[in-house]
């Protein structure tokens, strides 16, 4: 059986009581979405970086991918794959954003996007809609259009934690 190691994997190991060394951590980051980065002009965003980034630019609408992991949420690639198509029609109006992997959960939460894929749709730092899941490209391109012209509105409450007893009979 073969170990993998992944973002979250251990990075320092101790051997006996005194000696440590680092274990290099390769990135876990799918080819398509370095293609965002790399080729698209997306931009990696994380709780470190994500206020600025938004603030930058409030005349535009950034579409921000929270994926999830491409094993168990494999639509996320079809996002990759859709957005620069997107932005393609809408170049000088939308802009891109990923959310890391490490912080792509509290990403979420913060604009309540419970489900994986999740395309958050934001004015600078203000909350538009979000997208969700895989849609056939015209669906798409009348949500990315609509949200394109669409007021600003608060983040809608996620209800993600449902208690398992029931009060209905």
């Amino acid at each position: 059986m073969q170990a993998t190691i992944t973002e979250t994997a251990l990075q320092e190991l101790t051997i006996g009581s005194a000696e440590a060394f680092a274990i290099p951590v390769a990135p876990t980051v799918h080819p398509l979405f370095t293609r965002l980065v790399d080729e698209c002009g997306a931009q990696w965003v994380d709780l470190d970086n994500i206020d600025a980034y938004l603030a930058e630019r409030d005349d535009v609408v950034t579409a921000l991918v929270i994926a999830g992991d491409p094993v168990r949420f494999p639509e996320g690639l079809d996002v990759a794959v859709v957005l620069p198509e997107l932005h393609a029609l809408f170049p000088t109006q939308s802009r891109m954003a990923i959310a890391t992997s490490r912080d792509e959960d509290a990403i979420a939460k913060r604009f309540a996007a419970t489900s994986r894929p999740s395309l958050v749709m934001l004015r600078g730092t203000q909350y538009i809609n979000t997208i969700i899941g895989i849609l056939d490209w015209d669906d798409y391109v009348a949500r990315f259009g609509e949200a394109l012209s669409a007021p600003t509105q608060r983040v809608p409450i996620a209800i993600t934690n449902l208690s398992s007893g029931s009060s209905c009979a």
